[in-house]
């Protein structure tokens, strides 16, 4: 194995390159370098997106005919451990073997039950084999992901609960108007977030006051991505969505084959939740009003939440979040890791929930790489408002509808 600061200048630019990877497809971005006996790079390689060769078998892919003889002596430096289990493409760690590479340096072990294990196997097949190189940095690129493996034990896709607020907390003003509550800067970043998640969820009361379009759009209203990478539209409630909404225009559907957007009755949170798993949704993009995020919250079913703060102030009743069920102090959600960006006049705070979903009891394995999590039904969620059942709140819904 090469002196470690060889290896950690080698992660370095797999880290880099792994960053050309789609962030928003099931896989992890992860990249490769194989290095020779004095820490030169003589091929790279990167994953490209479900169903595409991964990292390794890439970098393997453009080594010259001189270095595949003599692969015993380079050392592939990989963001994630190999996989070990065939999916839509071939175990890495295998790949890595039959090229005869010497030895194997990475960052993160693979969560996964299914595709983790290849650094064993490639210690079984004689290759020497390092951890935990550059794990921070690795964390940091692949955060999302790993949050998503997590929560696929949960037979759930990973929620990520947004709303815009003043510096007081209200979303709208007393007449019920709410645009612009923040900037351009700040909205445009909303619709940066709506296209890397699997879907767009919204409460019935806010589909019918606000009539948004729930699509990822540019700064000039188009699509931000193609029809077929938009988020899915998700209604949640059990009032119609009127033949005249702009969401039944919705791109996704036709390029998805649906005459509707999908609709959920929102009585058992966890079990609709469930019910977009087996859908294949593994993130859910929540920009429902105050009724659905606070039900989400209150039953541990939201991960995540970015909150959007105006430095304004409105007063009055309309509030950004709802009643979370929480009646002493001793009951006050503590958010875990918490981080801040400025978008123009705006802050983004962006938060994990302390509190976990809760567990459910037989829960399959996270996702392997490259394949989709399955699913299964939950339980009933703690007892929270129906959301859709509330009255509409006007400027519930996201800012940039």
């Amino acid at each position: 194995m090469l002196e470690a600061g060889l290896v950690e200048d080698g992660m370095r630019r797999g880290l880099a390159i792994a960053r050309r990877g789609p962030s928003s497809t099931p896989n992890p971005q992860v990249g490769c370098v194989l290095l020779d006996g004095e820490g030169r790079i003589v091929a790279e390689g990167w994953h490209r997106g479900a169903g595409t060769p991964h990292a390794e078998v890439d970098a393997l892919a453009h080594l010259s005919a001189g270095w595949r003889a003599r692969a015993d002596e380079l050392t592939a430096v990989v963001t994630l451990e190999p996989c070990n289990h065939t999916g839509r493409t071939g175990p890495c760690a295998e790949a890595l073997i039959g090229a005869g590479v010497g030895a194997v340096a990475y960052a993160l072990s693979d969560p996964g039950d299914a595709s983790s294990g290849g650094a064993e196997t490639l210690r079984a097949a004689g290759v020497e084999v390092r951890g935990g190189v550059l794990a921070d940095e690795a964390r940091e690129l692949l955060g999302p992901w790993l949050a998503a493996q997590a929560v696929a034990q949960a037979a759930r896709p990973r929620v990520i609960v947004k709303w815009a607020q003043t510096l007081d907390g209200r979303a709208a003003a007393s007449d019920g108007s709410s645009q612009w509550i923040t900037g351009a800067e700040a909205r445009a970043d909303v619709h940066r977030r709506r296209a890397a998640a699997d879907a767009i969820l919204v409460g019935t009361g806010t589909l019918l006051a606000d009539d948004p379009s729930l699509t990822a759009r540019d700064a000039v209203g188009g699509l931000l991505v193609p029809a077929d990478e938009q988020p899915l539209p998700v209604v949640l409630g059990r009032r119609p969505v009127p033949a005249a909404a702009r969401v039944r225009a919705h791109p996704a559907l036709a390029a998805r084959g649906l005459a509707d957007p999908v609709q959920l009755p929102g009585s058992d949170l966890a079990a609709d939740l469930a019910a977009l798993a087996e859908r294949g949704v593994r993130s859910v993009f929540v920009e429902g009003g105050p009724t659905v995020a606070s039900a989400l919250i209150a039953a541990g079913l939201a991960d995540e939440v970015l909150v959007y703060v105006a430095p304004a102030l409105l007063g009055g009743p309309r509030l950004a979040i709802g009643d979370l069920g929480i009646a002493g102090i001793d009951g006050t959600i503590r958010l875990g890791e918490t981080r801040l960006e400025r978008l123009g006049d705006d802050v983004l705070v962006i938060a994990s929930l302390g509190r976990s979903a809760p567990a459910a009891p037989a829960a399959p394995a996270a996702s392997p790489r490259g394949a989709a999590p399955a699913a299964s039904p939950r339980g009933a969620a703690p007892a929270a408002p129906a959301p859709g059942s509330a009255t509409p709140t006007p400027g519930s819904a996201t800012e940039g509808s």
